[in-house]
């Protein structure tokens, strides 16, 4: 019997990757705003998917797979974490 999972996709530069989209940000809220206390900013994208499978441990498989196969980010600069909402 299979059942929809919502699952999120979180794509994040790896650590050592540069993130400019977050260093502008950063920039932003420190010299334009005054958040001083703002240290670091890394920028992401968040995809959020339904999936049909039989428990949650196939759906994470399942999106792992087709994030590999099409290829959403670049194993060089970026990781993905995969989170299944039941």
């Amino acid at each position: 019997m299979t059942s929809v999972f919502s699952v999120e996709i979180l794509i994040s530069n790896k650590p050592q990757a540069r993130d400019p989209e977050g260093e502008t940000i950063m920039r932003d809220l420190i010299h334009k705003h005054g958040f001083e206390f703002i240290k670091e900013v890394r920028m992401g994208k968040l995809l959020a998917v339904k999936v049909e499978a039989t428990d949650e441990e196939e759906a994470s498989t399942k999106v792992v797979s087709m994030c590999n196969d099409l290829r959403l980010y670049n194993p060089v600069a970026h990781s993905i974490t995969v989170r299944v909402r039941s």
